[in-house]
């Protein structure tokens, strides 16, 4: 009897030990793994800081490097990443199933909040003849890496004016189609980034550049195509040396998204967290100062998590229809 009274002793304590571990892990939480970008561009530093805020403030989080916005939905769509940012038009065609992702819909993925504009750049040299997208017909255009978000931007938007056809494409990505201009063996260099961008203030030092106008009717045809992502944007006429005047253009947006599978709460913390540091993630890069509550859905192409919409509507924020899942 003794025996057999100690044995269930044992019994019990050890049940109480695994209790208390599930029990903490279950407070601890899932870690969130970030996916980010390449560490030379804007993703990576602002994911890296956005995840060392969280772990501050109670969600356990971390950051690694991407290929950015493709390999990010993909991620996301696998459950490699938990969270990831990524542009909001790649995250509309991952969703929809569209270009680069037809045929392998990721149905899993959801809005956060709408970070800073990356900014569509039809970049020409100051010297150039090309005034207007329609001056482009038979040129030479470096329209972005074959499969890119980039390349697909290009299409839309040279469609949209008509001269899509018309034009000799070539496959590069930001940093040969700004050499490939400086050098003069294309007319025109199509990057989709936060502006200014570095590769195109490398060579504007010496080979000074302008930004072809993107128009207003350029961008109401792009939106009554559904293509609901594109936002205005004006560049300062200081951007780039060369350029002599403030310059309309369109943009679409850096935005944060998460699994679906993620609970309701940690996203509502995410969010919080997020809009509660922005003095801290505006230390990170110069386009951070473009994140605020006010334009957290300017551009979301994708459904909202319920923890964000539980966030926003606290705020008092009124999330539209389409954007509840």
């Amino acid at each position: 009897m003794k025996w057999k009274a100690i044995g269930l002793m044992l019994v019990l304590v050890l049940a109480v030990v695994t209790a208390g571990c599930t029990q903490s892990d279950t407070q601890g939480g899932t870690e969130i793994t970030v996916y980010t970008g390449g560490t030379s561009g804007v993703y990576f530093p602002l994911g890296s800081k956005y995840a060392e805020i969280l772990n501050k403030n109670g969600v356990k989080a971390k950051a690694v490097t991407s290929g950015a916005s493709v390999s990010n939905a993909k991620a996301i769509g696998d459950g490699t990443a938990q969270a990831a940012i990524l542009q909001n038009d790649v995250a509309y065609y991952a969703y929809k199933g569209l270009y680069m992702f037809e045929g392998s819909k990721i149905e899993n993925i959801r809005g956060v909040a709408a970070l800073y504009p990356e900014t569509v750049q039809f970049i020409v040299r100051a010297d150039s003849d090309i005034r207007t997208l329609e001056d482009l017909k038979g040129k030479k255009v470096a329209i972005g890496a074959a499969g890119s978000g980039t390349a697909v931007a290009a299409e839309q938007v040279l469609k949209a004016a008509g001269v899509w056809d018309s034009i000799e494409k070539v496959n590069q990505d930001f940093s040969e189609a700004s050499q490939s201009l400086k050098l003069g063996q294309v007319d025109v260099a199509v990057i989709v980034s936060g502006a200014p961008t570095p590769a195109v203030n490398q060579i504007a030092v010496q080979t000074p550049v302008r930004v072809v106008p993107i128009p207003d009717d350029i961008l109401d045809k792009l939106r009554d195509q559904g293509y609901i992502f594109y936002v205005r944007q004006v560049l300062p006429k200081d951007t780039y040396n060369g350029m002599e005047e403030d310059t309309p253009t369109v943009a679409v947006k850096a935005m944060l998204a998460v699994s679906a599978d993620v609970p309701e709460d940690t996203v509502y913390q995410m969010t919080k967290i997020l809009f509660d540091n922005l003095d801290e993630l505006r230390q990170v890069h110069a386009k951070t100062q473009y994140i605020s509550l006010e334009t957290a859905l300017d551009g979301m192409s994708i459904p909202l998590h319920p923890g964000a919409i539980k966030y926003y509507e606290e705020k008092g924020i009124t999330v539209p229809d389409e954007l509840k899942p």
